[in-house]
Formats: structure tokens, C-alpha cells, sequence
């Protein structure tokens, strides 16, 4: 049976909804008519449904496909304008318990070198990601129960932010750990966190139990409940995602979206963000043994149909993605994105020799944030470092009603003006620095607001004499 507002992984995760919904969309490819009146729908900027999603995907005509990505654009812009959310990962620890055949943290791995952090160590890493001009960090940490205990995961946030090195400061610390209760939800809520996030794998149930043969993790009701136990603790921000390429597409496509739908139904507010990460290589791991390989043009049709599908949920992309990949999804949905990055714990201050990789898997885009950012400067995007929502408390519903309804935009321009402005005086190479400073001088007079538009103005000129911190 299949309810999107039941709690009971398997009902609002429903097999058979999703295969029905495959056939219903294979079946219907070709209706001209039918396919019209999803496009127009969704030209309204409300989402549309996971059967609605599902058959935009099937669809081959290039005429068709170009309308898809074109959509996507508008609806990107309509939201997200060209802001680009920084961020970059922390890996804490990769000590795991779980056997997860697709990442090398899995405990049979006697390859990889095992690390976890002290508090010392995390303050060094810190302040080397601060150094670059990082205010938004994404916490990782293999699933452990004796090494990495809530306590160690709760600690470190706690020294995360108490770190102040120069005009540096982490903002913003989201979390990517393992399902936990609703008591543990609520004290990483307490503790200040920003998104929780989790990403599914995957959500055919036979493949992810065969995928997971040990461990907590091969719960698959526990994992897939998890973001409502997070709900109920408290943190209203949550960020799913799959690893596209564990399962077909198309049946994690229409899982992730019926997930969301899951979301929205049950809480009244869908996910804050979703992930987009494709299957690639890494100690131990190898991809050739995955037969769900995406290639690009197909991925690229995902995102697209996730943008036209979710309108109002922030789209992440990491440094897994090739420089190609990563400027054709900005124009396809994306808002967040990763620069920087190193996936090996203790990876920011040391730099790793090969036999000595504890990372999570191999990066594709290796430049560092600087480079980043003036590339994204280049393709006129702003790179915003703003982290002023979750700390002004604009989360869950209250920042969806403020975006659904536009007036978001009042406060993500100016914010990401001067969170840029921040990072061009502290950090930024003398080149995108000079054109950085030429788009906020531009980009000033598109804030819509007047009030919002002096006081950002007044905002940058105090950040020029040494002043930090300001936000709408």
C-alpha cells in the first residue's frame, strides 16, 4: 500500500508505486498531449508530482528534452537566481562498523589508512578551511558506536564553532551522519546544527539490503524513517539525497521524489535540500562491478526533472563531478556546491601520500576555492558564503513559505553580496578579487528593496573598513 503520509518506510517508499510508475511512464512517453499538460504545470513553479517526474525523464525528443532543461533554468533563476551556496566537507573519522560494498570505509577494508580526529586536530582542519574563506561546513563521520559516539560528534561541533582565527568563523555547520534516535536529533538540534542531512543509497529495498549486508546501516526501515525521527527531534532542515548509480535511475529518481512528497505530506515542509553524487571510484571500490552507471546527458536530465519536480529545495553538487559536469548542472538546478574539497580525514592540513589515503572517494574537480569562485565569477554567479536563514531562524516551514512566496529574495541577494565582499577582502587572489568587487558593484542596484539596497550598500562599506558579520 502506498501513502505518502504514513511513517512506515515501505509504505511511503512503496515497490510497487514505484514500478507501476515506471510502466506508467514508458507506457506513456510518446502522449504528445499528456506530456504537454505536465510541462505546463510545472511552468506554474509549484513541482510537480513523482509520476508527473517520472515520465519528463522518459522522454527522448530532443525538442522535449531541450524544454526540460530550458524550464529547469527559468525555475533555478525564479528561486535561486545565479547565487552559488560555498561549502566544503570535514571528514572527522572514518572508523566504521557498517560493510557497505560501494564505499571503502566499509570494516573489511584493511587497505585504507584509519583516522579519527582529536579536538586538536579538527581546530587545525578548521582553520585551514577558515584560511580559505570557508563559513559553511558539512561534518562527516563513519558509523562507529565506541569511536564515534554522539558525545565525540556533538563536541566537535562545539569546537567547530568556538573557533575564531583572524575574521575567520564557521557559520554553519550541517551534519552528515549516521540514523540515530529522536533523543540524539534533538541534541544535535540543540547543538546548533544547521541541515541534517542523510542520503539514502538507494531506495529499492531488496538491492539496498544486499548492498548493506552488515552492520546498522542494514536496517532499511531504521535508515529510511530516519529523516522523520529527525523531524520529530526537532531539526526542521533536512537533506536527502541517493547515490545514483547503486540502483537504475529511474527507480531512485521516483523514490527521491516520493520522498520528498513524504516530507511535505507529513511536516508540511519537503526537504531542505537534495543531493545529487554519482557512484565513482575509490580505494577498495571499484565501478565497473555497478552495472547502474549514469552517464552525463541521462544525469543531467535528472537534475533538471529534480528542479522542475521540487522547486523550492536546494540542489548540492560535489567535487565527484568533473569541471564539465559541474558548470552545465549550475544552469540545470544547482545552488550549492562544494570547492576546495578533500574527502580524507585530517586532509586540509596534511596532504596525503597515496599510501596513505584515507579518503572517501576520488574528487574529479581539484582546484582550490579561490580558483572556484573566480571561475563561477566568470560565468556570472555570485559564490555566496551566506549562512543568515539558519541563523536569523528562517528553517523548516518558515523558510519555505518566505521562498515559495518570493520574498526570500529580499534577504539572499543583499546576503550574499556582502558574505562576498567578506570573502574577497580576507581571502581572494588579487584577479578575483577585481571581479568579484566589479559584480557587487553591479549587482547592487538589482536589490529590489530600497531599504535593503542602502542598508547593504552601508553594510559593504563598513566590511571595506574592517567591520564582519552583517546580515538580512
Amino acid at each position: 500500500m502506498y501513502n505518502p503520509e504514513s511513517k512506515i518506510a515501505t509504505e511511503f517508499i512503496s515497490d510497487e508505486e514505484i514500478r507501476s510508475t515506471i510502466s506508467y511512464a514508458r507506457e506513456n512517453s510518446n502522449n504528445k498531449e499528456l506530456v504537454e499538460k505536465i510541462l505546463e504545470k510545472a511552468a506554474e513553479f509549484k513541482g510537480i508530482t513523482h509520476r508527473e517526474a517520472a515520465l519528463l525523464l522518459e522522454c527522448d525528443e530532443p525538442e522535449i528534452v531541450e524544454r526540460i532543461y530550458t524550464l529547469a533554468n527559468e525555475i533555478k533563476h525564479r528561486f535561486y537566481g545565479n547565487r552559488i551556496v560555498m561549502f566544503a566537507p570535514l571528514y572527522l573519522s572514518n572508523y566504521c562498523v557498517n560493510g557497505c560494498v560501494y564505499c571503502p570505509y566499509h570494516a573489511k577494508n584493511r587497505n585504507i589508512r584509519r583516522k579519527k580526529l582529536t579536538q586538536d586536530e579538527i581546530k587545525a582542519e578548521v582553520i585551514a578551511l577558515q584560511n580559505m574563506g570557508h563559513k559553511r561546513l558539512a561534518l562527516e563521520a563513519g558509523e562507529h558506536p565506541l569511536l564515534n559516539p554522539i558525545e565525540y560528534i556533538l563536541e566537535s561541533i562545539n569546537t567547530i564553532y568556538g573557533i575564531k582565527h583572524r575574521n575567520g568563523a564557521i557559520r554553519r555547520v550541517n551534519v552528515n551522519i549516521a540514523a540515530t534516535t529522536v533523543e540524539n536529533y534533538r541534541k544535535l538540534r540543540d547543538a546548533g546544527i544547521g541541515t541534517y542531512i542523510l542520503f539514502q543509497e538507494t531506495y529499492n529495498k531488496e538491492n539496498y539490503l544486499a548492498l548493506h549486508p552488515t552492520g546498522p546501516k542494514s536496517n532499511y526501515e531504521w535508515h529510511t524513517e530516519a529523516m522523520d525521527r529527525a523531524m520529530q527531534g526537532g531539526i526542521d532542515d533536512v537533506g536527502i539525497g541517493v547515490l545514483f548509480g547503486l540502483e537504475t535511475y529511474r527507480y531512485d529518481l521516483i523514490g527521491l521524489l516520493m520522498h520528498a512528497e513524504h516530507l511535505e505530506a507529513t511536516y508540511g515542509v519537503g526537504p531542505h535540500t537534495i543531493s545529487v553524487p554519482r557512484l565513482c571510484k575509490a580505494d577498495d571500490v571499484d565501478t565497473a562491478d555497478f552495472e547502474n552507471a549514469v552517464p552525463d546527458e541521462i544525469f543531467y536530465r535528472i537534475v533538471a526533472v529534480i528542479r522542475i519536480a521540487v522547486p523550492y529545495t536546494g540542489m548540492i553538487i560535489s567535487t565527484r563531478e568533473s569541471v564539465k559536469s559541474r558548470e552545465r548542472l549550475l544552469e540545470l538546478g544547482v545552488s550549492q556546491m562544494s570547492g576546495g574539497s578533500c574527502t580524507s580525514v585530517g586532509g586540509y592540513v596534511k596532504e596525503e601520500q597515496p599510501e596513505e589515503n584515507s579518503a572517501q572517494f576520488d574528487i574529479a574537480d581539484h582546484r582550490s576555492l579561490d580558483e572556484v569562485v573566480e571561475w563561477l565569477l566568470d560565468l556570472d554567479h555570485i559564490p555566496s558564503f551566506c549562512t543568515a536563514c539558519y541563523r536569523e531562524g528562517r528553517t523548516g516551514d518558515r523558510f519555505m513559505t518566505l521562498l515559495k512566496s518570493g520574498q526570500i529574495s529580499n534577504c539572499c541577494l543583499p546576503n550574499a553580496l556582502i558574505t562576498l565582499k567578506e570573502y574577497l577582502k580576507d581571502y581572494a587572489s588579487p584577479s578575483t578579487r577585481a571581479k568579484g568587487e566589479a559584480m557587487i558593484k553591479r549587482l547592487l542596484e538589482d536589490i529590489p528593496n530600497e531599504h535593503a539596497r542602502r542598508k547593504a550598500t552601508e553594510y559593504i562599506g563598513r566590511i571595506e573598513s574592517g567591520e564582519r558579520d552583517f546580515r538580512f
